[in-house]
């Protein structure tokens, strides 16, 4: 049997590498914050904070997200953190293969047969195929190929466009080579928020014969072109059928009870094709069998899930116990399926 468990070696470089570069200011202010949420004294929390970092492998900014600040030791060892997770995705994704998931272009060829959406790449001299490309879809997405957090990701009008020579040029010039065709999304997700594609996050385990899903947060955005938190978006968990844990939030302290341009109340909502979700996160998280542990972005439209991109360095969306009144989180999942 293969002992799935963590290595010391790794852990201990991982934890030298956060003291080197510890700043120390950044955790006073979040200290604060935390005094400021749940009126702890800011000294308690500070060294609370940093012993947390060490023994437990708590990020500080997990400590201020999960309302650590009002968890027993029990319920804080439920929770999946940004650490832990750092070091298992660097574990289950072979080096040579991470690449896949890194570049979108060389994503979308591998999985291409997920995409069910149009797309091209912008070559030298190719300005009448970009404009033959925006025109046939209206509205299009540039990406940058490599990026992170939601950015270098534009969305452009075809009817905004009167010098093809220029802006072909200008997607050269700032790299944004990748274009695709704008994702429909389910009328479900867009009584939400019709001005964004919100994408769901589906973090799964490939053992190598089953696939475990370990999380799943729902997305929503601001109308912007992404519904990353850069972007002003929030999230909320979903339960294994889609319905929403509770209201939604993000890692500024904002909590959305209602969606703030629609009035959608978050705690209503319930992902469609839930079903179809899992049956298609089964299929994608096959492919590419030497990355097994990848955070998956889909969209559910109306003829169902989509694929955005996975990131093998899956990051973690968890539980807000203040504003859900639920006190536990889903590390125990991925114990259960991993192993460590």
């Amino acid at each position: 049997m293969t002992d799935n468990r963590l290595g010391l070696a790794g852990k201990f470089r991982y934890l030298a590498e956060r003291a080197r570069r510890i700043d120390l200011k950044s955790v006073a202010e979040r200290a604060k914050e935390v005094h400021e949420q749940h009126g702890t004294w800011t000294p308690k929390v500070f060294a609370d904070m940093l012993w947390s970092a060490a023994r437990h492998d708590v990020a500080f900014q997990d400590y201020v997200d999960y309302d650590f600040a009002m968890l027993t030791k029990q319920e804080r060892a439920t929770y999946m953190t940004h650490p832990v997770s750092m070091q298992l995705a660097a574990r289950f994704a072979r080096r040579d293969k991470r690449v896949l998931f890194e570049n979108k272009i060389e994503f979308n060829k591998v999985f291409a047969d997920f995409l069910k959406r149009d797309w091209m790449i912008v070559e030298p001299g190719g300005a009448d195929a970009v404009r033959e490309f925006a025109q046939k879809h209206g509205t299009i997405i540039a990406k940058v190929p490599v990026s992170h957090m939601g950015l270098g990701v534009r969305r452009y009008h075809a009817a905004d466009v009167s010098d093809w020579d220029a802006f072909h040029r200008g997607l050269i010039e700032r790299d944004e080579v990748l274009l695709e065709e704008v994702i429909e999304q389910h009328a479900d997700l867009a009584a939400v928020c019709p001005g964004t594609v919100n994408t769901t996050r589906v973090t799964a385990f490939f053992d190598g014969t089953d696939v475990h899903i370990l999380a799943i947060a729902q997305k929503f955005g601001r109308g912007a072109v992404s519904d990353q938190m850069s972007y002003g978006g929030f999230y909320t968990m979903l339960h294994d059928d889609g319905r929403a844990f509770g209201h939604g939030y993000d890692s500024h302290g904002h909590v959305h009870e209602k969606h703030p341009d629609t009035g959608f109340p978050i705690a209503d909502f319930r992902l469609p094709m839930m079903d179809e979700v899992r049956a298609f996160i089964d299929q994608v998280a096959r492919v590419v069998p030497e990355v097994q542990y990848v955070g998956w972005d889909v969209v559910v439209s109306p003829d169902g899930p989509v694929l955005v991109e996975g990131n093998w360095g899956a990051g973690v969306y968890e539980n807000k116990p203040s504003v859900t009144g639920i006190r536990t989180g889903h590390k125990p999942r991925y114990r259960k399926a991993i192993g460590f």
